[in-house]
């Protein structure tokens, strides 16, 4: 009989675990959960303390067969699932599925995947704690309370086949709450003023800027102020020098890894995690879900020794930093390298670099602060209330900057920003070479990227580090919420300079503005349904009510609280709230915006959500039909102006005459197309159907005609028989004859196929 069967989540972690552990252990996969609540019905029992009525996945079968089998052939089995909530639930699934005595099989967990760590979780098995297990539970049994008796409301009151979920739905309502406060935006233009000095008396004319501590409204008050500066003095009122220090960042976190990764290497939420879950698995980094910015005492010296080793002793400073997160869970520490010393991996690219930059938070993280000296000068417009301000930062000793340095979502704000400034002494004169004043414009709120989100999130004490990456996945494949680019756009702007010579020149300089990049932006149907919901159920979309939750998730974790007291408290409050929105009739006009008037028909226009998605309609006449016309990707309902309505009506457009035929560009059900005749060509990527010119449309049909006679021209013919050829069709080559058409079988290469070779094929068909 074999001794030991050791249980993992992962075929990958199964192969590296493998290597440490000798001939006496078999390791398997469970490929994950198992099994999950049943899909019949609600899948728990209401009415008796909540149970669940959990259900063996149909795509896991097998795999429990196998591990059924196995676990009857050994003598000890070893649940060896991750650390978190979610792997001790898989644990006690395993358990139950297999008939293992919870009370007595061996658990056991590492927070990575060493040699040293595993043999030590051998030595130190544990039980299954029930506990983490039914917090997990409590979790999954809320959401689908949440997700079961709220869908069915939302087909009822806004549109069919649309769902909810607790945690998805609070997300969602910070994106729209987002998109309102950018859709209410309205930008002003201001001017901002910084002039450039040097200190008096000096030959070599050092030139640094300063900013003035205020910022004009209109051009008419800039250009009034640098009138006001013709001729003036200048004298320094402060001149402050200061050393400071600059600390590194903790170590990673599952969610600051998730928006360094996105800010330095532009990586997705999903992504990110599942490149550092294959890492973990490999034993390259320690458990990638964890709220803890803890380091082992193991980890602390590995980093101590290879600072002194890369940069020298000077550099190094041990430091454990304490993790903030109330109620902190899943793993013990953060995450780092499984082995410091190892500075590079092999694997992908993205491996590559994702492991690079976990290793040189870890390893900054224990470097020594930063020293810099920091400079303020103020200068004062003689004789009045002026003030222009500038600071200065020079790096004495760069300490972990030498290593890393942390990224921010901050726009810098201010331009008068130096390096080393020029020695000066309160009293000394400075001399103005030019003072600028220049156009700005005030910038809506910017949309959430993946990475910001989670930022607000954790903020909010929303989620947990498992749940950040499923609910982003969610809401965009619910079609809640999109993912957009949007190119930048131009404009003009004025600049303002007076010269030392007393001259002020103006010029318009153009400037690029408003790009974005994977930025996160509600759909309609994303909008309608978070204002529902706001509605009528307010408590559920409340923000604290949805941090709370997850405080009493963490209550359960810790044996504070049983889970089915915690849901029956939930349970009844939020079904009330369900029969009362089932029974409250809304009013279906909160979801159509009057645009205005079409000024050709005299007919209201109207934007809404239709049977395929949102549009806009121009209301029909006594006796005529309503014109609709969807909306373009990017638009939405509550921000669309009549304008824009209107020009959706403009398909399809009709461009001219070409060989005696109709030219016509418009929208099907597969994309915009142009029509020829009988003929249709699509557009291509880049051509709008809106603006494309008649020139262009001719191109596309040429494009068209040549593909088109190039599929009927035949591939091969033969001379032996006319009616025998090879034609190229849409699942590949085949064999055309006498009307009827011939698969080729096998890997046969056209060109090598003769005129024999046909016939026997023609005729093998024939007899089949």
């Amino acid at each position: 009989m074999q001794e030991n069967l050791v249980i993992v989540e992962s075929p990958a972690k199964a192969k590296t675990i493998e290597k440490f552990l000798g001939k006496e252990y078999i390791v398997k996969s469970s490929f994950g959960h198992i099994r999950d609540l049943s899909k019949r019905g609600l899948g728990i029992s209401i009415n008796n303390g909540f149970t669940p009525d959990y259900e063996v996945l149909d795509k896991q079968r097998k795999v429990v067969d196998e591990l059924s089998k196995l676990s009857k052939q050994v003598k000890t089995v070893w649940l060896a699932s991750d650390e978190d909530r979610e792997g001790e639930a898989i644990a006690w699934h395993l358990a139950e599925v297999l008939s293992l005595p919870v009370d007595k099989t061996k658990r056991i967990v590492f927070h990575e995947i060493t040699k040293s760590a595993i043999l030590n979780a051998i030595e130190e098995p544990r039980t299954i704690d029930m506990n983490l297990v039914n917090a997990q539970q409590a979790r999954r049994v809320l959401d689908r309370i949440v997700g079961f008796e709220l869908s069915p409301v939302l087909w009822k009151k806004v549109r069919p086949a649309l769902s909810a979920g607790r945690v998805q739905s609070v997300a969602v309502r910070l994106i729209v709450e987002r998109e309102r406060e950018i859709i209410g935006f309205n930008s002003t233009p201001y001017f901002r003023v910084v002039a450039h000095f040097y200190p008096e008396g000096d030959e070599s004319k050092t030139l640094f800027k300063a900013e003035l501590q205020h910022r004009f409204e209109t051009m008419e008050q800039a250009t009034e102020f640098l009138n006001s500066c013709k001729g003036a003095s200048f004298t320094v009122v402060k001149a402050e020098e200061k050393p400071v220090k600059r600390y590194p960042a903790a170590p990673f976190t599952t969610s600051t890894l998730q928006q360094e990764a996105s800010r330095k290497l532009g990586m997705s939420v999903s992504q990110t995690m599942s490149v550092a879950q294959h890492l973990y698995e490999q034993g390259l980094i320690t458990y990638m879900r964890t709220d803890s910015v803890n380091l082992s005492a193991q980890a602390i010296a590995q980093c101590k020794s290879e600072i002194t080793r890369l940069f020298g002793d000077k550099y190094s400073s041990a430091h454990n930093y304490k993790t903030k997160t109330k109620g902190a869970q899943e793993a013990h520490e953060a995450i780092r390298p499984s082995y410091i010393d190892r500075t590079e991996i092999e694997g992908s690219a993205v491996e590559k670099r994702l492991y690079e930059l976990i290793w040189k938070r870890t390893v900054a993280s224990q470097m020594v602060a930063a020293d810099l000296d920091r400079t303020t000068i103020v200068i004062d417009m003689d004789g009045t209330k002026w003030e222009f301000v500038t600071t200065g930062e020079v790096v004495r000793f760069d300490g972990f900057l030498r290593l890393y340095s942390e990224s921010t979502d901050e726009e810098p704000t201010s331009e008068s920003s130096e390096g080393i400034l020029p020695k000066m002494a309160v009293g000394e004169k400075v001399i103005s070479t030019q003072i600028v004043a220049t156009e700005k414009f005030t910038q809506a709120p910017a949309r959430y990227n993946e990475a910001s989100l989670v930022k607000r999130l954790e903020e909010l004490g929303i989620g947990r580090p498992s749940t950040y990456a499923p609910t982003i996945t969610t809401i965009i494949n619910r079609g809640y919420v999109v993912k957009q680019n949007k190119e930048a756009q131009k404009r003009t702007y004025t600049t303002l300079t007076l010269s030392s010579s007393g001259k002020i020149s103006e010029k318009h300089p153009s400037e690029s503005y408003g790009k974005e990049k994977n930025r996160l932006a509600p759909t309609d149907i994303g909008m309608v349904v978070n204002d529902y919901l706001e509605s009528q159920f307010e408590q559920i979309m409340d923000y604290n009510f949805t941090a709370n939750v997850e405080k009493e998730f963490d209550r359960i974790a810790e044996g504070d609280i049983t889970w089915n007291e915690m849901i029956s408290r939930f349970y009844q409050p939020f079904h009330n709230l369900v029969d009362k929105a089932i029974e409250t009739q809304t009013d279906k006009n909160n979801q159509v915006r009057v645009l205005g008037v079409d000024p050709t028909t005299g007919h209201e226009v109207k934007a809404r959500i239709g049977r395929y998605g949102p549009m806009v309609e121009i209301e029909g006449g006594e006796g005529e039909k309503g014109r609709f016309a969807s909306l373009k990707k990017g638009q939405l309902i509550e921000s669309i102006t009549l304008e824009e309505a209107l020009e959706l009506f403009a398909l399809p457009r009709n461009l001219g005459i070409y060989e005696g035929e109709e030219v016509w560009v418009g929208l099907g059900k597969y994309g915009a197309y142009v029509r020829y005749g009988k003929s249709f060509a699509s557009l291509q990527k880049g051509d709008d159907p809106y603006t494309i010119t008649y020139e262009r449309a001719i191109e596309l049909i040429a494009q068209s005609k040549a593909s088109t006679a190039a599929a009927a021209e035949p591939l091969k013919r033969f001379e032996e028989d006319a009616d025998m050829c090879i034609k190229s069709g849409r699942y590949g080559a085949y064999i055309a004859y006498k009307g009827k058409n011939y698969r080729i079988t096998g890997a046969r290469k056209v060109e090598n196929l003769t005129y024999e070779d046909c016939v026997k094929i023609v005729n093998s068909s024939k007899k089949k």
